[in-house]
This record gives C-alpha cells, structure tokens and sequence, in this order.
C-alpha cells in the first residue's frame, strides 16, 4: 500500500475518572473535576498539541456520562484542536441521536470533530440505559453498522432504509443537523484483539488501539492484521490511519515519574477494580520496549520512537490523567508533552519518512 505522508499528530485523552486523591484522602467536587478537563483542552491547544480526546462512562467515579456536552463547551473555548471522543460506547447510545450531537458538535467546532466508537470497557452503564450485556457483541456490531449508514447517507445526500433488532426502523429517514463536510470522521477503537482489528478494516474505519501496558511487540499483531485486511479490502494505508493511545505520566528523572505516579495509579486501579498494583509493575513499564508511556522525557521519547519504529502510526493520544492525579502534575504532563517530547517525535518521523522515501 502507498502511504501519504502526513503530520504525525500528537494529543492528550481522559476518561472523565473523578476519584479522591489516596494521599490526602480529599475529592474535588464533580463541578471542579469538569473545568479541568475543559481546561486541559485549552492548555493543550495553547501548547500547540494537536489533539484533545475524552471519553464516556456511565459510573461512579466518573463525570464524563454527557462528554459531548464537555466536548461543546471545549468547542467554544478552543479554535484548532480536534475534538475527539475516546470512546464513545455506542453499543448503549442511539445512532441516530449520535450522529445527531456529533454533527451538532462539529458545526460548534468549525470541522474539528472526530468520533471514536467501541464497545465499552466497563458494562455498568448496559442495564442502567436499557441493555443487557448478554447482547454485548450484537449491541455493538449492528449500532456501529447503521452509524455508519447514516454517516454515509449524509456524505450522499439520500434518504436512509434500514431494519435492525434493537431499536425501530427507519424508513426514508433524513438525519439533521449534518456535519460542516456532510460526513463524519469515525474511528473504531479496538482493546488489543485481531479480530476487533480485523472488523475495522472490513468496515473501513481507522483503528484507535488502546496500549496502556505490557510489551509494545504484544500489539504489533493487531496492526498487523489491519493493515492485511485494510489492503485486502482495497483500502490505502492514508485512508486507514492508526491512532495508538497510552498511560502517560513524566517527571525529571524515571525514578521520580514512579515516585508520583505510582499512588494515583494504584488507588485508580483500588477505586475503580477493587485491585492493587505492586511498585514493580511501573519500575518494568520503564523499559522502553513497553507500551506505557512513563519516565523522564528522554524516556519516553525513545519509547516512541520504538513504537514508530514498530507500528508506522499515524497519531499518539497520552493519557495524561487518572482521576485523582494533581492538577499540577497533569499540567506538567501536557507542558512536557507539547514541549519536549512532541517537537523530538514529530522530526524523528519526518527523518524516518524521508529515509523510507529514498530506500523506495
């Protein structure tokens, strides 16, 4: 497959986790937990980060249920960064008032939406909006199949038809508002499976694959498995792009970026898993053949660039927050990110392009 030479896009992504600080034992309040997360979007815009991504999630311990809202007043505090859900679980939502708030969203943002569907991580929100997570796989796979009807029927000014199992038929339906360019960018997220990998690129959707941990190399399999599929399926390597996204957190020095890290990591993981994590676990997550992206800047930039190296990626999401992490941690975190460690990934790609360029 050609490849068309782009930027390589660098951005940060939450979950909206709104948990209380393990130190101090203190909780911000769910108005407050909001502001910073709107805040870290226009931080990240002022620092010249390409992308800012949230999520949604139906729970306790977190504020993020409506993150199209958020997402709206991001739209009007910001001018160039591109919005994009991370996810969005569509599996449990409409797709036809998804369309709806994400065209609405775009129109606010001037074209700078994107959407990220997956199946959700997290099954709490399944009985609490009307589903059984028995149909999990079913749920998902004919709720993405009409969003992406409905997208295309925007991009072709028609009517839409359609019958499924889980909500009502649409007969010569049209959907408004529609996008700034009549159609929606729509990634598909996958968790780390080939097959989930393999289902992208068959639907013709690019791929957010989710890395928080573990050997970067335990991946390479999936991307693998996109790209065969996406070429089998006569699609170009530009018109797929791959986003991977990651745990991120840095610090003068490896040892103090797990100093600091490690009690809003393992409090994250008591909080919300009801588990723990030994220290050791992020001690062996600063190799840099890891896929968790934490250390000192110069870490985490050879880490990146070990995994551009490996993947051939597209754009790069840090997760910069848990939920509980200090606001002035996550705010280094964005500061480092934008600028230290981007400016260093963005020209290492560059090279490497140039490199793959004149080797043919």
């Amino acid at each position: 497959m050609s490849e068309k030479k782009t930027h390589f896009k660098i951005g940060i992504s939450s979950i909206g986790a709104h948990l209380r600080d393990p130190l101090t034992n203190k909780k911000t309040t769910e108005q407050e937990r909001i502001r910073q997360l709107v805040d870290m979007a226009i931080q990240a815009e002022a620092e010249g980060l390409d992308v800012y991504a949230l999520g949604e999630s139906h729970q306790e311990g977190f504020v993020s249920a409506a993150h199209t809202v958020i997402l709206g007043a991001i739209a009007q505090a910001t001018q160039k960064i591109t919005l994009m859900s991370s996810v969005t679980v569509i599996s449990t939502l409409d797709p036809v008032r998804t369309f709806e708030d994400f065209a609405t969203l775009d129109l606010l943002s001037n074209g700078r939406t994107e959407i990220v569907v997956g199946r959700g991580s997290r099954v709490g929100g399944f009985s609490l909006l009307g589903y059984s997570a028995n149909d999990y796989e079913a749920l998902f796979d004919e709720k993405i199949d009409l969003l992406t009807t409905i997208n295309r029927a925007s991009g072709e000014k028609r009517p839409i038809n359609w019958q499924g199992k889980f909500r009502p038929p649409l007969v010569n339906a049209r959907i408004f508002p529609q996008p700034q360019d009549r159609q929606l960018k729509i990634w598909h997220a996958v968790g780390g499976h080939s097959s989930s990998a393999v289902a992208a690129a068959k639907r013709g959707l690019p791929m957010m694959l989710t890395t928080l941990a573990g050997e970067s190399l335990n991946f390479k399999q999936a991307i693998d498995a996109f790209r065969k599929t996406a070429e089998i399926a006569g699609h170009q390597a530009f018109d797929l792009p791959i986003t991977t996204t990651s745990w991120f957190h840095t610090a003068h020095t490896d040892e103090q970026a797990v100093e600091e890290f490690y009690p809003y990591f393992n409090g994250m993981t008591k909080e919300l898993r009801s588990d723990s994590v030994p220290k050791e676990f992020l001690h062996r997550s600063l190799a840099i053949d890891n896929a968790m992206m934490i250390g000192s800047p110069a870490t985490i930039i050879e880490k990146l660039k070990y995994q551009y190296r490996l993947y051939k990626q597209q754009q790069f999401l840090a997760h910069v927050d848990t939920g509980a992490l200090p606001e002035a941690l996550v705010k280094n975190n964005i500061d480092v990110l934008a600028n230290i460690i981007a400016p260093e990934i963005r020209s290492f790609v560059a090279d490497e392009s140039k490199l793959s360029d004149n080797h043919g």
